[in-house]
């Protein structure tokens, strides 16, 4: 900004009569954000005519006051990403990936050992998770009352871990063996009351359309038509994707995979025989927990660590493929490499979570190849920091990174990604604005 002092002649008078003329001062832009003052009489010479004569005025050449020029960061500039990284608790905002960088480019980098099956790692997996969990039922059987929040913790990340398995076994990760494959995925899912197949077929979609308006089978942003539909529906949504955001996977699992209408013809056999083995294991193995130790000992020993692998499985999805920086785009606009790449996320976990979780954290080199086995994650991860690093979306986990996904990433909108409920309904949002006040803003 510029300022210019024009027409600064003064007839200066005796000291009982004022000026008449004053100082008409003109503003106008600068490109250079250069401060120009340019004073006509800003040197006055002459003498002091005590009498009121006219004191002669000289004119001066202009002088240039220069300051320092503040501009607003670029939208893809690093100190912008920087800046969004701090705000939104990442550790890393990535940079745009080119157009013309395609997933078969990222592919190719990666290391071919990355992609070999091994049946002892595996296996060592498999023992991992039931060691894990058998620990964990024996800590709920001995702990006290005040215990048990802690014991329930342990043994619902351990059984998240059983997850973890059926997920290679469905992405034919685990083994060379595709029909062993099934069992064991099978097997695997039962205590988490998850039908295999059908949670197979829907997720094989999310991988193929990932961060895709309405073809992710994953989380989407809501529609804001569906939002303004009705007011009780409305309430549902706010709670949902607020408040009991760590616990929507419950709700997912409801919608997607115990419906028939939900799957292709082709699919539909495999469908029934996976309901057919999770509706046995609930008619058979809850009686048994119930008669051995009453429902009491079915919502300690089932229940609450049921509901912990419901927490983990929320929190990694969200955390994955959520961010106000990391857009949902049609699929004309859709780009595969983009969204694997650039549109999913790096998270670290304490490091106890990592392992009995079998690495699902390290989710940007699944993105790339899900034929990864999960104990070569971490291996193919290190290999696209060193080739694509700065296209990487990454963050360590904090209360900020939370608040951020459970408080802005709500309503799609083309232009800012999200907006949040509070933004479009804000006499109706109370949950959020409870979140904003009661959560932690640490990073």
């Amino acid at each position: 900004m510029a300022c210019k002092f024009a027409d600064s002649r003064f007839l200066c008078l005796g000291p009982t009569q004022r000026p008449i003329r004053s100082q008409r001062i003109v503003t106008h832009s600068s490109p250079a954000s250069i401060c120009h003052l340019k004073w006509d009489s800003l040197l006055l010479k002459g003498i002091n005519n005590k009498k009121g004569g006219l004191i002669p005025v000289k004119r001066t050449n202009a002088i240039q006051a220069v300051a320092v020029p503040v501009t607003p960061a670029s939208a893809d500039s690093a100190e912008y990403r920087k800046e969004l990284a701090e705000r939104y608790g990442f550790r890393q905002i990535g940079e745009p990936l080119p157009d013309n960088v395609t997933l078969k480019d990222v592919i190719d980098t990666l290391p071919k050992e990355v992609f070999e099956i091994n049946d002892v790692k595996a296996w060592t997996s498999v023992l991992t998770s039931v060691t894990s969990y058998a620990l964990g039922i024996f800590m709920i059987s001995k702990a006290p009352w005040y215990l048990l929040p802690l014991a329930w913790a342990w043994t619902g990340t351990a059984v998240t871990g059983f997850f973890v398995i059926g997920h290679d076994c469905a992405h034919k990760s685990f083994s060379k063996n595709k029909l062993l494959e099934d069992i064991v995925g099978t097997l695997a899912f039962l205590p988490l009351i998850y039908p295999y197949e059908p949670w197979r077929f829907k997720h094989d979609r999310h991988h193929a359309k990932t961060n895709m308006l309405e073809a992710d089978t994953a989380w989407h942003p809501v529609w804001e038509e569906e939002f303004q539909s009705s007011p009780r529906l409305r309430k549902a949504i706010m709670f949902g994707y607020g408040p009991f955001r760590p616990w929507m996977s419950i709700g997912h699992w409801l919608i997607w995979h115990f419906d028939l209408k939900n799957f292709r013809p082709n699919e539909v056999e495999r469908v029934k025989i996976s309901l057919a083995c999770v509706f046995a294991f609930m008619a058979i193995g809850w009686p048994l927990i119930i008669y051995k130790t009453g429902i009491i000992g079915w919502i300690k020993y089932w229940l609450m660590p049921w509901l912990g692998y419901h927490f983990w499985m929320s929190t990694f999805t969200m955390v994955h493929h959520t961010a106000p920086h990391i857009p949902f785009k049609s699929a004309k606009e859709w780009n595969a490499a983009q969204a694997q790449l650039n549109g999913t996320v790096h998270c670290d976990y304490p490091r106890w979570i990592e392992i009995l979780c079998h690495d699902i954290n390290v989710h940007i080199p699944h993105h790339v190849s899900s034929r990864i086995p999960s104990y070569n994650l971490r291996a193919a991860h290190k290999s696209i920091q060193e080739n694509w690093g700065p296209y990487l979306n990454e963050a360590t986990w904090n209360w900020r990174l939370m608040k951020t996904i459970m408080t802005i990433c709500h309503v799609y909108n083309k232009e800012k990604n999200y907006i949040g409920f509070d933004e479009i309904a804000p006499e109706e949002a109370s949950p959020i604005t409870f979140l904003k006040r009661v959560m932690p803003d640490y990073a």
